[in-house]
């Protein structure tokens, strides 16, 4: 009988070793997987900080004025009391009559609203970029005639 017993100890640590395989087997399958899915988060993670870096746009000060030297009083520095509040209420109300009243605003509103942006905003010197022609071959030769005569037709 002694024989039985050292089979069914033998099988019972063969059950027991085969279980500690799985376990095993499975707690590698958890770790593969937990290391993909920070792997994956990872990869978002540095996506999203290459798309954010695009929109970082802190490189640009050194080429922007200085606004503190430029910078006018804030209207919120000062404090509106009820007598300045009505005083600029009646001034504004007064300028904004005087306009509307303006022959030349009241037969063009938007021309005249026009030709106070172009006479008030700060001109910009832009250089008219030089055209090239498109149709320019390899030997030098301009534009076809039938081209040509297309633009002809146009005109």
């Amino acid at each position: 009988m002694g024989k039985t017993t050292s089979r069914g100890d033998a099988a019972s640590r063969a059950e027991r070793k085969f279980e500690k395989k799985l376990e095993f087997y499975a707690k590698v399958r958890q770790t593969v997987t937990s290391l993909a899915a920070q792997k994956s988060i990872a990869k978002k993670v540095r996506s999203r900080q290459k798309i954010l870096k695009a929109y970082d746009l802190s490189t640009l000060s050194e080429f922007l004025p200085d606004l503190n030297a430029s910078q006018q009083p804030k209207p919120a520095a000062f404090k509106l009391k009820s007598k300045t509040r009505q005083n600029l209420v009646l001034k504004e109300g007064n300028q904004l009559r005087a306009v509307i009243n303006h022959p030349a605003f009241q037969s063009d509103p938007l021309g005249a609203i026009h030709q106070h942006l172009q006479s008030t905003q700060p001109t910009v010197d832009e250089k008219p970029k030089r055209k090239e022609s498109k149709n320019v071959n390899r030997k030098g030769k301009k534009k076809s005639k039938a081209s040509a005569g297309l633009q002809s037709m146009e005109i």
